[in-house]
């Protein structure tokens, strides 16, 4: 499989990279400042993501595609931006899209009618702007419409660690682990969008934590 990752200097998209590359996947490493790496199955390509040509030369012969451009605070705008253009670049180039957001859309543990966004417990103040990025990102999502498009949302804590290869698996809610937590290494949050690649089950908004 040709997989174009678009952002792959953070946390989240580089080891996406070295996943694919350890399971024999060509990768298009497309980000503003790509970094050279001697991996063979790995091409890194300089891009602007809101730029639609440049998407489309990203995207060129690729069998799916993933996103992990991350909010910043006072760039909201922006992201939603990107994530639109990349949203219609996928569509036209008929790429499927997997887009790595937020904790934030999924229903919060503690009280089904309210979103993680919205509860202290999981998102403290400091962070409600950028929870609530990923919000108006699933939106921009389901306004897009069609369906060539999956969004995952991490669990409340998404931190380098160890890749155990397991991970349980939800949809709309928040997963806690058997310790209590709400969380995931970014190493098997990799492993699970490979998963998903690889093995589509079909859920548009779904989200995965640690055992």
């Amino acid at each position: 499989m040709k997989i174009t990752v678009i952002g792959t200097t953070g946390m989240v998209g580089s080891r996406i990279v070295a996943e694919a590359g350890d399971r024999g996947h060509g990768i298009i490493a497309a980000s503003r400042h790509p970094e050279h790496t001697p991996r063979p199955e790995v091409h890194p390509l300089a891009i602007d993501a809101s730029r639609s040509q440049d998407l489309d030369r990203a995207l060129r012969g690729a069998d799916a595609a993933v996103l992990t451009v991350r909010a910043t605070p006072g760039q909201t705008q922006q992201f939603l931006s990107i994530t639109e253009e990349v949203l219609q670049a996928t569509a036209h180039a008929r790429v499927p899209l997997l887009i790595v957001g937020g904790a934030g859309p999924l229903r919060s543990p503690n009280r089904a009618d309210i979103l993680v966004v919205d509860d202290p417990e999981f998102v403290a103040a400091e962070w409600k702007e950028l929870a609530a990025a990923s919000v108006a990102q699933l939106d921009v999502c389901r306004n897009q419409g069609g369906d060539h498009w999956t969004y995952l949302s991490p669990p409340a804590v998404l931190e380098p660690g160890n890749r155990l290869g397991e991970y349980q698996r939800g949809t709309t809610a928040l997963l806690i682990g058997a310790d209590g937590q709400a969380r995931i290494s970014a190493e098997d949050l990799a492993a699970a969008v490979i998963d998903e690649l690889e093995s589509p089950e079909g859920d548009r908004h779904f989200t995965v934590a640690r055992v």
